[in-house]
């Protein structure tokens, strides 16, 4: 049997990211109205369930989804082109609204560098898209729900400091509670 459960989250401003958000409140709502209101079931999802072809079962998938159509219902363009390789990882940034861009990062930690670069490269520094850029990850709560490997809240909050020559664009990272 399934069990649904409704996602909570922490936060971590660096660069005084929610400061810059807190200009944009409406915006900074809806990204905190998106985290509310995803639903997850306990199970991962059949394969009878999956979208696509080619598209793993899984909690992991599952939340891409609910992610996607929760950005996408208020009028957030999904993936928002960096540069015109498509087959780079940093070719794009998965949500763009408002000069606020967001990655949402179910993957391996050897992908926050990578990350980083995509929100630093769309800021003032460079192609000059972005003011503040919002990273959603996992905390370590949620690897027992399916997120063995991933990308964890505190790896993110433990090295970005260390990045602080490199990064310059004010993040506002987010991590997924259960």
């Amino acid at each position: 049997m399934r069990r649904r459960w409704t996602l909570r989250f922490t936060t971590y401003s660096y660069r005084f990211a929610e400061e810059v958000l807190n200009a944009k409140l409406e915006i900074k709502k809806e990204i905190e109205d998106v985290v509310s209101s995803i639903m997850l079931q306990t199970a991962p999802i059949e394969a009878g369930d999956s979208p696509g072809k080619g598209t793993k079962p899984g909690v992991r998938p599952q939340m891409n989804r609910l992610f996607e159509g929760e950005f996408e219902k208020r009028g957030w363009q999904a993936e928002f082109r960096v540069f015109d390789d498509p087959k780079s990882p940093m070719a794009k940034i998965d949500f763009m609204k408002s000069r606020v861009g967001v990655e949402v990062a179910f993957t391996h930690s050897s992908f926050l560098g990578i990350d980083l670069l995509k929100f630093q490269m769309l800021s003032y520094s460079e192609l000059d898209k972005i003011d503040v850029g919002v990273y959603i990850v996992p905390t370590r709560e949620l690897p027992s729900r399916g997120f063995e490997g991933s990308l964890t809240f505190d790896k993110v909050i433990k090295y970005l400091p260390h990045l602080r020559s490199a990064i310059q664009v004010p993040i506002w990272v987010i991590g997924l509670l259960p």
